[in-house]
């Protein structure tokens, strides 16, 4: 890989990085509040962040970029 490559791979690392850290707090800020805007379903309530649609998508996006990372290091 080349350098650009590996810069971009680090910047894309480290904005999902904050992105996953802000919403972290954010939801941790929400929950203490104890403020929901509708009922939750019990299967969610009982794992609020595996079941969080926005922590599955970071997740997501964070093991495509390592994928495509690996993918590109053995292809070149």
């Amino acid at each position: 890989m080349d350098l650009l490559s590996w810069v971009l791979l680090i910047i894309a690392l480290l904005v999902l990085t904050g992105g996953l850290l802000y919403t972290y707090r954010i939801g941790k800020r929400q929950k203490l509040q104890g403020e929901y805007d509708t009922e939750i379903d019990e299967k969610v309530a009982e794992h609020p962040y595996i079941l969080n649609p926005v922590f599955l998508a970071y997740f997501i996006g964070i093991g495509l970029v390592i994928v495509y990372a690996l993918y590109v290091a053995i292809r070149a």
